[in-house]
């Protein structure tokens, strides 16, 4: 209790080393503080009404939050060179077009990514930092609509990128193409076999044995 409320309403007794304090109105005392309580609670809570529709409608940097939680880098003195991220907007471009790889643009990303190592910095926080640069159109605006922080490592926000562009219907569709490939009129053995590993490549995930 707060002995500057009402000095003469208390009382003090020695136990010891400490002073133990006494209030005889100790009901009347928590009855005052929890009014107290509550006219603040609802004074905050007018001031929160008070807030007109202008102020609900300024945009804030809330909703600009990237999508990718990028690993935190403990290097001194790293930094991505601009000639690497120029060298993926120049070659490595995925638009989220129908005829487009998604399993070719990862391994070119890829590619890029592993021709440079620094001590102390992960793969994942050079991935997660330099992915955004290779999508663009519609690609770029899938990933800016994922929530706010939901990709935090590499595997997630590949698996995330697939998902989205080699959708199970894909899938069945190409995997159709590989069992029923057939060799064209007047095309040779080796453009045959050539054309197939394409089919094959396009579709690492086609669960087909070797013997097979």
């Amino acid at each position: 209790m707060n002995q500057a409320e009402n000095p003469s309403q208390y009382m003090t007794r020695n136990s010891g080393n400490e002073s133990i304090v006494y209030d005889p109105k100790i009901d009347r005392t928590l009855h005052r503080r929890l009014r107290a309580l509550k006219q603040g609670k609802a004074k905050r809570t007018k001031m929160a009404e008070q807030r007109t529709m202008m102020d609900y409608a300024k945009p804030t940097l809330t909703g600009a939050a990237s999508s990718i939680e990028r690993p935190a880098i403990a290097a001194n003195n790293f930094e991505i060179k601009s000639t690497i991220i120029q060298m993926i907007k120049n070659t490595v471009q995925f638009c989220g077009l129908a005829n487009e790889d998604p399993n070719t643009h990862i391994a070119d990303f890829l590619e890029i990514c592993d021709t440079f190592k620094h001590n102390g910095v992960s793969d994942d926080a050079v991935r997660l930092r330099l992915f955004p640069f290779s999508l663009k159109d519609k690609a770029k605006t899938w990933l800016n609509s994922l929530p706010a922080g939901s990709i935090s490592t590499w595997d997630e926000m590949a698996s995330r990128f697939l998902a989205k562009y080699f959708p199970p219907s894909k899938t069945a569709n190409m995997w159709n193409d590989i069992t029923t490939f057939t060799q064209q009129d007047g095309e040779s053995l080796y453009k045959s076999w050539e054309r197939y590993k394409e089919l094959l490549r396009k579709v690492p995930h086609h669960g087909l044995l070797v013997w097979l």
